[in-house]
């Protein structure tokens, strides 16, 4: 956009080339443009006339995991450059797998500074042998190589006439293909209360409806729901929008859902389809991002906030934590600090439903935060029980 060119102009003597520098784009900070480097997470909007686009641009040092945990949370897409002259390095590696980590279900690599290795396919094909080796690890169905020069524009917009070797698609026109309707779970019913729409308005005298964002399948007049985690059934009967009244809603619309029956339904119940209901327990498993100064202390008490539903929770194990370096579970590890990933064992103070992460982000995600100071200090992704819990919390001090 105009305004942002305008800001480069501005700040073009930071960078010391006298000129504007595009890398800068989305490095916000005056100290991030100083020393060349991402530290904090950047959104940039574009659209072209297929999609529009949110550009997350994440830190790719160490020390700013938490970062980019928090700027890859919600992507469908993640985009890995690499350096065609250093080749796979560890910090390739660590943003693939916090990619995996997280479900993004579309990985594209982009193996920059093609125009520094004279286009060498060999170079390429080299650099995508050593990353595909690294795939089995991840997990991620759909991984594709494209090699660019971002400095010269090769296969960025428009196919490279420097590497007629290349068959594949350019950067943005994947990014305008790559099908992303099936990110969502579309098999499972999944809507978290955000509050009680009651208009108070002679029209709607009676209206009693429950409103949200669905987070996962499609929902119809007439089918049955369940109610957690009180565990009430009723029918739907009506689906409302601002613009009207619905035959159909799915994920990820914003709707509000009156029911045949009067139930007890408020803010942080799930409303679930009856034959498809998530997990209810208050023993869980996840995996967790520390993402606070202060470390983990075990027994400690924190509250959970997931979807629209807050809870007390205490972290009574930590069952391994990953060596960024390597990859590798640490089973020795005796707290998480900030930049940590771990595993957690916890149970909270009542019973609430989920789903796990790998099958549903919206309802699979959570944040931890500090009961004294307010603060987020971690998030989390939860894991399938591994038996089937108990959810009587009488005996809990939290």
């Amino acid at each position: 956009m105009e305004d942002q060119l305008e800001t480069l102009e501005r700040s073009a003597d930071l960078t010391g080339k006298g000129s504007i520098d595009l890398a800068t784009l989305t490095d916000g900070l005056r100290s991030e443009r100083e020393q060349g480097i991402t530290i904090d997470v950047a959104y940039r909007y574009f659209s072209t006339p297929r999609r529009r686009f949110i550009i997350a641009d994440t830190p790719g040092h160490v020390q700013y995991t938490r970062n980019m945990v928090t700027g890859a949370s919600t992507a469908n897409l993640a985009l890995v450059l690499i350096d065609a002259r250093k080749g796979v390095l560890e910090q390739s590696r660590r943003h693939a797998y916090i990619a995996a980590l997280l479900r993004i279900p579309h990985l594209v690599v982009c193996i920059n500074k093609m125009d520094l290795v004279d286009y060498s396919e060999q170079r390429f094909e080299e650099i995508r042998a050593e990353f595909a080796a690294f795939l089995p690890r991840l997990d991620i169905r759909d991984v594709t190589f494209i090699p660019i020069s971002a400095l010269e524009g090769d296969n960025v917009v428009t196919e490279s006439v420097n590497m007629p070797w290349h068959h594949g698609p350019t950067l943005l026109n994947h990014l305008e293909t790559v099908y992303i309707a099936s990110d969502y779970n579309m098999r499972h019913f999944r809507l978290p209360v955000q509050w009680v729409n009651r208009p108070q308005k002679s029209e709607w005298h009676d209206f009693r409806g429950f409103s949200g964002q669905i987070a996962g399948g499609t929902v119809r007049p007439g089918d049955e729901v369940m109610v957690l985690p009180t565990g009430l059934r009723s029918k739907v009967r009506e689906i409302w929008t601002y613009d009207g009244p619905l035959d159909e809603a799915w994920c990820p619309m914003s709707v509000t859902l009156r029911l045949e029956d009067e139930i007890d339904v408020s803010r942080g119940s799930l409303l679930c389809a009856a034959d498809r209901p998530p997990f209810l327990a208050n023993q869980h498993r996840a995996d967790l991002c520390w993402m606070h100064p202060q470390p983990l202390h075990l027994g400690r008490k924190y509250v959970i906030k997931q979807g629209t539903h807050s809870a007390r929770a205490i972290v009574t194990e930590l069952e391994h934590r990953i060596d960024i370096s390597t990859l590798q579970p640490d089973t020795q590890a005796a707290t998480l600090g900030p930049n940590d990933i771990g595993r957690i064992h916890f149970r909270t103070s009542e019973a609430f439903a989920y789903d796990s992460y790998r099958d549903n982000r919206l309802t699979g995600a959570f944040v931890l935060v500090d009961e004294a100071s307010n603060a987020t200090i971690a998030a989390g992704m939860m894991m399938a029980p591994q038996q089937q819990l108990s959810i009587d919390t009488s005996d809990y001090a939290i």
